[in-house]
């Protein structure tokens, strides 16, 4: 079976993506202890979100790297942000342990809406329900929450479902009204929110991953799998419509670690899926900075497989996340042809990666005239339970 699972993994590799991989530029986001959480962006506009753990989001071209503006209001760190509104793509949302959903317009990078929790709730994640159009749910502490978000009404409150703080909450896409929960409690959670929503009516199942849950993601045919990633670097991966586990890895950074000779992999960053080709990968690092995507094989032999890509050489320290240049605007000039994506991390650094030869001819760069000093001197720590 060993020599079987080596034989599908050598099929599946694609090799060429790791020899020309190369890091195209690095900015400087920040001085001294604070760093990088999340990238995010829109197809739509040409712009890409960086929220910092000085509770600050930044903004820059995903093309040039050039700084565009910041939107300040937070006051406690931010867990999530997300262009979340098809029909309003300059809207940036954003939310945070300070109890507030926030609204900004990157246009003129100011707030233009606020949704609040109760008293002393941090919020950790939330999802627009994207067919309905006004739906909107939150993980705030052990509860989710719902508003309209078009009139900012609360319009309901889960509180049953989860004992511990929920770290995500997604919509499925293409399942109207369906909408999964994860929690430090361990639990996937899966609600039908159509009509009145209430603790009683709205719970269809439960999957028991068996440990704290850090971050969930859809995949496959009509989203109807899901992957797992918890908060002592397991992965597992799920079919949520029968509530079937198709397979667990309890030892993921072993099999990943195992699979190259670029150290012991300490952490996983988040999975990738591409649907042409029906392949996920699980991105993990070492704590020097260096990345691998690893193909994930969730079916028979399942096994994690060496690394199609390795990202080595922009950090020096722990990343925190990744954007795809698929989740970018590509723009008029169709300059993103090379461009593999953008990476973030504990070093403060934005980095911009190649996928072509032309990186050996783009020496990196850190600009430090496109940032301001941070005000603060924070110490965040990666193992802390969501940063």
């Amino acid at each position: 079976m060993e020599g079987e699972d080596e034989e599908m993994c050598v099929e599946e590799g694609n090799r060429d993506i790791l020899r020309k991989l190369g890091l195209r530029n690095t900015i400087q986001t920040n001085f001294g202890d604070d760093y990088v959480f999340q990238i995010a962006s829109s197809q739509e506009i040409p712009a890409m979100a960086v929220s910092l753990s000085t509770n600050i989001i930044k903004l820059y071209s995903p093309e040039s790297g050039q700084y565009l503006g910041d939107c300040k209001g937070h006051s406690n760190t931010i867990h999530e942000i997300s262009f979340s509104v098809p029909s309003s793509p300059y809207i940036l949302h954003s939310c945070s342990s300070d109890g507030t959903i926030r609204a900004w317009d990157t246009r003129i990078f100011k707030q233009v809406s606020l949704l609040r929790g109760a008293s002393s709730q941090e919020i950790f994640s939330f999802s627009f329900e994207q067919s309905s159009g006004n739906l909107l749910a939150a993980g705030c502490n052990s509860q989710i929450l719902f508003w309209d978000w078009r009139n900012s009404k609360a319009l309901a409150c889960l509180e049953d479902s989860h004992v511990d703080d929920v770290t995500q909450v997604k919509f499925v896409p293409e399942h109207k009204n369906r909408l999964i929960s994860a929690s430090v409690d361990g639990l996937l959670c899966i609600f039908d929110t159509e009509g009145d929503i209430n603790d009683e009516n709205q719970l269809d199942s439960v999957m028991n991953v068996g440990t704290s849950i850090a971050k969930v993601g859809l995949f496959g045919d009509r989203s109807r799998k899901l992957w797992c990633l918890t908060h002592i670097e397991t992965l597992s991966v799920w079919d949520w419509e029968d509530s079937r586990k198709d397979v667990d890895f309890q030892d993921a950074r072993t099999l990943a670690s195992d699979s190259w000779n670029l150290g012991h992999v300490d952490y996983f960053v988040d999975c990738h899926y591409h649907g042409a080709d029906d392949k996920l990968w699980v991105i993990g690092g070492t704590n020097d900075g260096t990345l691998g995507y690893f193909p994930v094989n969730y079916k028979n032999p399942k096994t994690i497989c060496s690394p199609d890509a390795v990202l080595e050489g922009g950090h020096s320290a722990v990343v925190r996340t990744i954007l795809p240049s698929s989740a970018v605007h590509m723009g008029s000039a169709g300059s993103f042809g090379s461009i593999f994506g953008w990476t973030g991390g504990e070093d403060g650094r934005l980095c911009c990666w190649l996928s072509d030869e032309s990186a050996q001819i783009n020496p990196s760069w850190i600009s430090n005239s496109l940032v301001m000093k941070s005000s603060t001197n924070q110490k965040r720590h990666r193992h802390h339970p969501y940063h």
